[in-house]
């Protein structure tokens, strides 16, 4: 197993203060693994520090082959190229359909080949059940498809690691549920997944390794099989 994603006693910082001491935490390439907590136990905070949009000050950290502890302003594009990044609130650009919102990712990341940019665009809504949703816009799409698309804008560079910060944290329970199948889906064809939830339904249904934020910590959570 090859590690993605390693902190060895990192703190994680919000601002000035300190919201996760003493982490320690490794994920493997192929897992996908929970990240859990009350909103506010350091969850997104910890998903930021692993993309580059707050300072890891504290402790050492790798993530994709970059040093998070020495990462330089200039390697931020270069790391988040190799990860694919889903927020909550999908993110989509409102003022251009489905294929434009992700032909601006790709020409924004240096594809240049117009055929190439097609394919690829095909390819990753293909994946996520949305090959017929191109030319729509953004607000004719359902929150559960909006959440797709994002989806698939994060897998068009081939991340080496999809960073999921609450992607069900919008929708209704069977919409989380067709998203879910979609990530697990993506899991089971190799793609590892760490993905941030307070959804504990989600977990039950779909258990995997979990970890967990409270009180400024963050443990591996056992779940418990059921008989």
């Amino acid at each position: 197993m090859k590690s993605i994603l390693k902190l060895n006693k990192a703190t994680i910082y919000q601002g000035e203060s300190m919201v996760l001491s003493n982490v320690n935490f490794e994920m493997n390439e192929g897992e996908f693994v929970y990240l859990i907590g009350k909103t506010g136990s350091g969850k997104s905070s910890l998903l930021k520090t692993l993309y580059g949009d707050l300072d890891l000050t504290q402790g050492e950290g790798e993530i994709v082959g970059f040093p998070l502890h020495t990462l330089k302003e200039k390697q931020i594009p270069f790391l988040r190229r190799e990860l694919g990044i889903v927020f909550q609130d999908f993110k989509l650009l409102p003022d251009r359909n489905v294929n434009s919102n992700l032909e601006f990712v790709l020409k924004a990341t240096g594809w240049k080949d117009a055929k190439k940019i097609k394919d690829r665009i095909e390819s990753v809504l293909d994946n996520v059940g949305m090959k017929t949703k191109g030319f729509k816009f953004p607000h004719e799409l359902s929150g559960g498809e909006q959440q797709r698309i994002a989806i698939a804008r994060a897998l068009l560079n081939e991340p080496k690691l999809i960073l999921a910060d609450e992607p069900t944290g919008n929708l209704d329970p069977q919409t989380s549920i067709e998203v879910m199948e979609v990530l697990q889906e993506l899991n089971k064809n190799g793609h590892t997944i760490l993905m941030a939830t307070h959804d504990y339904a989600l977990l039950l249904k779909y258990p995997s390794k979990t970890y967990k934020c409270h009180e400024n910590k963050l443990f591996e959570v056992v779940q418990r099989k059921n008989a």
